[in-house]
């Protein structure tokens, strides 16, 4: 793949930040890819750092923020950031801890069609507040939440991270950590030397990274007390001065890199981290991998990192008497820290920057398809589509129902059906799910042509429950959703009632996003559409459903998938939809067989049938009349028939 990474922040300030896109960097190289970093440019910066080469680098004119002039902001327009983007032709921009340069990188991939993964890396808003600017965290929380809701993809490292972008409404969130390098923080490191020439005679309490209000690091103080132990401090930044005034007799080595850093961080006794803030926390991380067993703040992301009692303490936010009581059991229990530092090493065996860059590869596919989604949406709501998760087998459910309108009923798909019958997704699932039942399937049909929602809770729901399906299936809205004043998330709350009322009553539900032809006529009713599916997602979620979500399936909105009356689905339309419901039940290859199928069938709309007479006429006159197409229509299967195993023609057998 090409990937231009879009960075905030980079050499020469070394931080979490710059340490990940150096080391991504150089792992997607060493993996076969190619690899363009856009950064802001700042004096001083090198050719190489810590023994990792610098990718080729595009930077970008920038100026210091006055009260910390380590950072620098980007200067870079829109259509700059397009021209270089077009340059390089990346297959996906990844967007590193995004903020100034991340929005106007999103803008600009967005303009160009590219796919775009954020990557959640700085608590900004809580920066923010930190600082105390009066109303900047506001503004902060909006900025983020705009900018993460318009990126293809967001990566959190981090729980409390996870639960932040959530309560912002940002949709798209999948967990991914940071490395390690297990090598450069070893417990082998531990150098006899260095703590001799730092504090000779004395444990060692450390602390790394960057000495800002943010990281709390005064929290300190209530160590530097402590009999026969040294408090040391890795790392330089604004608040250096302060602090060395307000912890005094501490020991500040300003900043360490590469050996020297790893050196110090495995003479630690034990390692402290009193900030609130963290996203992820690199530096526990390469505590834990050197072997030293920390003591940190119990909220972020030390929450996920740190095992209480096992390898280090989580101790309660804010309270400096119980973090003084954490280290002093590690201080005053030799045994102790021993076992915790063995487990510290072992916690991050898994996470190395390989392995993690891997999962950041995977990620990236995942984006350009979920950008794909995207191009085919024609509005869009307060959530995404996500291609489902595929379960590794299909339970062996024996008692399916299926409930619905017209499509499910199976109008126009008249596929190896005499005159006058119709199969549909429905019937077409039913006979996939019997090969996998082992015994004969049960199989009930409810749907009628031009039923509502109302239909569904009042008639086909009670009808259902009466049967005791292991498994039902509800697709259904369409006829709501373009009635005049619908309200689609009334309509969601009721059809979320049924949905409960089935699953306390033991069944799975499969849910079935209603969806438009991809016609100019149609889009009047796209927002109504758009945000029902959201609210059909939140409800699949929520309950514990299946869910085939049409805008994850964006060819089924194509006009060749509907038949000539333009409303209904055709036969291909059927088989498309039925592969894809059994792919989310977990049936095997089903997606492959329906590609398969699909080679075999070559239907068309018989032109001699004009439109206007033959379906928009008479659904005109039955509307002026009050009527419906279903009035006297009933359920083609209102009780179960039998399907054997072994009838993949999709013809159930009869009772």
């Amino acid at each position: 793949m090409r990937v231009a990474i879009v960075t905030e922040s980079f050499l020469p300030h070394m931080n979490g930040v710059t340490g990940s896109v150096l080391q991504v960097s150089s792992h997607l190289r060493d993996l076969g890819h190619e690899v363009l970093v856009i950064a802001p440019k700042a004096p001083g910066q090198p050719a190489d750092v810590v023994g990792i080469p610098i990718p080729e680098t595009t930077l970008l004119a920038s100026v210091a923020l006055p009260t910390y002039p380590d950072v620098r902001v980007a200067l870079a327009p829109v259509a700059q950031l397009k021209r270089i983007l077009t340059a390089f032709d990346p297959d996906v921009v990844h967007l590193a801890s995004p903020a100034v340069l991340g929005w106007q990188g999103v803008v600009a991939a967005d303009a160009l069609g590219l796919p775009t993964v954020a990557i959640y890396q700085t608590d900004v808003i809580a920066y923010t507040a930190k600082y105390g600017v009066r109303g900047i965290a506001a503004l902060a929380e909006s900025h983020v939440a705009r900018l993460h809701r318009r990126a293809t993809m967001s990566l959190v490292p981090s729980s409390a991270a996870e639960r932040q972008l959530d309560a912002l409404g940002i949709d798209r969130m999948w967990r991914w950590g940071r490395g390690v390098d297990a090598d450069r923080f070893s417990p082998e490191r531990r150098s006899e030397a260095w703590r001799n020439e730092v504090a000779p005679g004395e444990r060692i309490i450390g602390y790394v990274g960057r000495l800002a209000p943010e990281k709390q690091v005064e929290d300190l103080r209530a160590l530097n007390d402590i009999p026969g132990a040294r408090l040391v401090i890795v790392g330089d930044g604004p608040e250096r001065q302060r602090l060395e005034r307000d912890l005094p007799g501490a020991v500040f080595t300003g900043f360490l890199g590469g050996d020297d850093l790893g050196r110090a961080v495995a003479s630690f006794d034990v390692f402290v981290h009193p900030g609130e803030a963290e996203t992820f926390c690199q530096t526990v991380q390469e505590a834990l991998a050197s072997g030293v067993p920390v003591v940190a703040t119990g909220s972020g992301g030390p929450v996920d990192l740190v095992r209480s009692s096992i390898d280090g303490w989580l101790y309660a936010p804010g309270d400096l008497d119980d973090m003084r009581a954490r280290v002093l059991d590690l201080l005053g229990d030799d045994a102790k820290r021993g076992s915790f530092g063995t487990a510290a090493r072992e916690s991050v065996t898994p996470r190395t920057w390989r392995a993690l860059t891997e999962q950041l590869v995977a990620h990236y596919v995942e984006a350009e398809r979920l950008r794909r989604f995207d191009d085919g949406l024609v509005v869009r709501s307060l959530t995404r589509p996500i291609a489902p998760a595929i379960p590794d087998a299909a339970p062996r459910w024996r008692r399916f129902v299926a409930l619905g309108d017209s499509l499910t009923e199976g109008l126009c798909d008249t596929s190896r059906m005499l005159d006058g019958q119709y199969r549909g997704w429905a019937d077409r699932l039913a006979t996939m799910l019997a090969e996998s039942a082992g015994e004969d399937f049960l199989y009930a049909n409810l749907a009628v042509r031009s039923r509502r929602v109302r239909d569904l809770t009042y008639v086909q729901i009670p009808d259902a429950l009466d049967l005791r399906p292991d498994l039902t299936a509800i697709f259904m809205g369409s006829n709501d959703l373009i009635s005049h004043g619908a309200d689609p998330v009334r309509l969601a709350r009721e059809l979320e009632s049924g949905v409960r009322r089935l699953r306390e009553a033991g069944s799975d539900v499969l849910l079935v996003t209603p969806f438009l032809p991809r016609r100019r006529a149609a889009r009047v009713f796209a927002r109504r559409f758009a945000r029902f599916a959201h609210e059909l997602r939140r409800i699949a979620r929520e309950t514990g459903c299946y869910l085939v979500d049409a805008e994850a399936l964006p060819e089924l909105s194509e006009l060749e998938m509907f038949s000539a009356d333009r409303v209904h689905l055709a036969s291909r339309g059927h088989r498309l939809l039925s592969y894809r419901a059994a792919d989310v039940l977990g049936v095997p290859d089903a997606a492959h067989l329906g590609d398969l199928d699909d080679a075999f069938h070559t239907e068309g709309e018989d032109p001699r049938r004009p439109w206007l007479t033959t379906h928009a006429i008479p659904w005109v006159w039955r509307r002026l009349h009050g009527r419906t197409a279903g009035d006297g229509i009933l359920a083609k299967h209102s009780d179960y028939v039998v399907i054997p195993r072994g009838r993949l023609d999709g013809e159930p057998a009869d009772a």
